[in-house]
């Protein structure tokens, strides 16, 4: 394909002295087709647990939450309140962004002087990738945060090429709506800083712009800054706690995630990406990215951090891959493997992140059961609803007229929230995370059906808590048979007895020892 003759301003000669023209209709008709695929089966299964929490969120309107920034709440109640509370609806953000991020991966392929047939590659690698589809078939805080780190990539790269400071303030701009979805974007944005000041070029650096740009972003990100200022930075909390629950299994998968993020039939691809940019002549301006992921890599072993926090990263280097690929498949038996990996990627991809198979076949099948996890978040949510209102039918109509339901994490309450009206619940509360600020229970509230606690310790804050059956489904879900508990006569106003329930992390034992200790936070990790 044919490029342009404009030369790059402030381009050298370790720089592309021209940009390739942007082979729009193609890319656009990749980017609709993940947007129509991911649209389609948004309303299969059912909510990811994740989801079911911002559903709850989206109520609860803030400029912060314990576990995430604002921004992802904010999305949902736009468009619950735009399309309705249906499990479509809270996906069609993610779907369209996922086309963001398939389009900004075939802007960096071009930046990096890829023509038609590259960009067209990065794009449809992008789609392929294990990471795009699982951020954007469900609204998490996932997704927003991806778009924002591959944004981002291209803009350095952009800035690299180019010399022109006056990026910064873009990348400013998308940091700063960044940090309102996830506080990832401070990785990103150091690994690249050490890049650059190790690889050059370090003038960029020594310029008003950068300034400019991280003013921006203060300002920006501001309000959510301050929330955690006011709230006693709960968000180091969370990062305790995420520390202390993944123990030394992070640094153990941090190289097998490294193949699964994009994709074991991509991974080539992707590395090759690395490899290109640390030594490539003509690619010497972008030295600092490919570095950039190494030293993201060794930081994340040393600290324990979660191993898919490089999958943003990855997409960049993807997409340079993707120019050294097209390159490489100069003849038929080259085109035919690399075309052969990115549709295995791609079938591989769909199986383990988009519900494209019954969910009964990730239950019942050796190979899929291991694989099936994303799955079976999103399974079971109505059944667990049918069978705590079961329980809730079970009592006396005095006891019905005034029960409050717990639950031990946020996907069960959000659940039960979600499902609990067509059968009758009454009001859910939670003590994870944020949900415990969503409201407690009156003081003069006697019953309680328990969802998921621990009996003993649980019910040793009440006058009596009976068994009353666990939840039941053929599906091997995380919350698999979970007690119910109909308990009575708190021995304390609920006032003083929710703090003792309230906590931040990922899991609750209810140890002895914490409801002991009446602290602050009544559950522990360890």
């Amino acid at each position: 394909m044919a490029t342009t003759t404009r030369i790059a301003p402030g381009s050298s000669q370790s720089s592309p002295a021209a940009i390739p023209l942007l082979n729009r209709r193609p890319l656009l008709a990749i980017c609709v087709g993940v947007g129509v695929v991911l649209l389609a089966l948004s309303g299969r299964h059912g909510y990811h647990v994740d989801e079911l929490y911002n559903r709850a969120t989206r109520e609860h309107l803030a400029w912060g939450y314990v576990d995430q920034p604002p921004l992802v709440s904010l999305i949902a109640r736009a468009e619950t309140t735009v399309l309705g509370d249906t499990l479509t609806a809270l996906r069609v953000v993610p779907a369209l962004l996922a086309c963001v991020v398939v389009w900004v991966a075939a802007l960096i392929a071009r930046e990096l002087g890829g023509r038609g047939g590259a960009q067209l590659f990065a794009a449809a690698a992008a789609s392929a990738s294990v990471v795009t589809l699982n951020a954007g078939h469900v609204l998490t805080t996932n997704i927003p945060d991806l778009v924002t780190w591959v944004t981002v990539g291209w803009l350095v790269i952009r800035l690299l090429r180019t010399q022109d400071t006056r990026l910064w303030i873009a990348v400013g701009a998308v940091t700063g709506v960044g940090l309102l979805a996830k506080n990832l974007i401070v990785l990103l944005l150091l690994a690249l800083l050490v890049g650059v000041l190790a690889m050059g070029p370090r003038a960029v650096l020594r310029s008003r712009h950068l300034w400019v740009g991280a003013a921006l972003a203060t300002l920006i990100s501001a309000p959510a800054v301050l929330w955690q200022v006011t709230h006693g930075w709960p968000a180091m909390e969370m990062s305790a706690a995420l520390k202390t629950a993944l123990g030394e299994d992070s640094r153990v998968a941090f190289v097998p995630f490294q193949v699964l993020m994009i994709g074991l039939f991509l991974t080539p691809v992707w590395i090759a990406g690395v490899v290109a940019l640390l030594r490539r002549a003509q690619w010497r301006a972008f030295r600092s990215v490919g570095l950039s992921y190494l030293f993201m890599a060794v930081l994340l072993i040393a600290i324990g951090g979660k191993p898919e926090y490089t999958g943003g990263l990855q997409l960049v280097l993807l997409a340079a891959g993707s120019v050294v690929v097209v390159e490489w498949a100069n003849t038929t038996v080259r085109r035919t493997l690399a075309g052969t990996a990115l549709v295995g990627n791609a079938v591989m991809s769909a199986v383990l992140m988009l519900p494209v198979l019954p969910v009964a076949l990730y239950g019942s099948n050796p190979v899929l059961k291991g694989l099936g996890v994303f799955q079976m978040d999103q399974a079971a949510w109505p059944q667990l609803a049918e069978q705590v209102g079961t329980v809730n039918r079970s009592l006396s109509p005095p006891d019905r007229a005034h029960a409050v339901i717990y639950a031990n994490h946020y996907g069960l309450a959000g659940a039960l929230d979600r499902y609990g009206p067509e059968h009758g619940l009454p009001h859910v509360y939670s003590g994870q995370n944020s949900y415990a600020d969503f409201g407690r229970p009156a003081d003069d509230t006697d019953v309680v059906i328990a969802v998921g606690v621990n009996r003993t310790t649980f019910g040793a804050l009440f006058t009596s808590c009976e068994p009353s059956g666990k939840f039941r489904t053929d599906l091997p879900v995380a919350d698999q048979d979970t007690e119910f508990l109909v308990c009575r006569g708190p021995l304390e106003p609920w006032s003083q007895l929710w703090p003792k329930l309230t906590w931040i992390g990922f899991q609750c034992p209810y140890t002895a020892e914490a409801i002991t200790a009446k602290s602050e936070k009544g559950c522990s990790l360890t």
